[in-house]
């Protein structure tokens, strides 16, 4: 995998929210799969990498931060809907 790149500080709040909410979230990423998880938490690594914890089918799994396309949660009140993380930009 490619050296992580930081995830702009604001696009936090959203993996936070969803995470706290425990939003069932659709997930697309940068290569172009897209999965459907709940979200649990984010954790960053001994080397500064970050992470959002995911809940499949399938079981745990975890996502790098970089590698988010976007997250679009699944709820019908959600705090808000689909969020775009490309390049540090936020659009939504």
């Amino acid at each position: 995998m490619n050296t992580y790149q930081p995830l702009d500080c604001d696009l936090h709040d959203y993996l936070e929210i969803a995470c706290l909410r425990g939003y069932q979230l659709h997930v697309e990423l940068m290569d172009g799969n897209s999965l459907m998880a709940k979200a649990l938490t984010t954790r960053t690594s001994s080397d500064k990498e970050e992470f959002l914890c995911v809940e499949t089918a399938d079981g745990q799994q975890e996502i790098r931060l970089d590698q988010l396309l976007a997250v679009t949660p699944l709820e019908e009140h959600a705090q808000f809907g689909r969020v775009v993380f490309q390049g540090a930009v936020c659009s939504f």
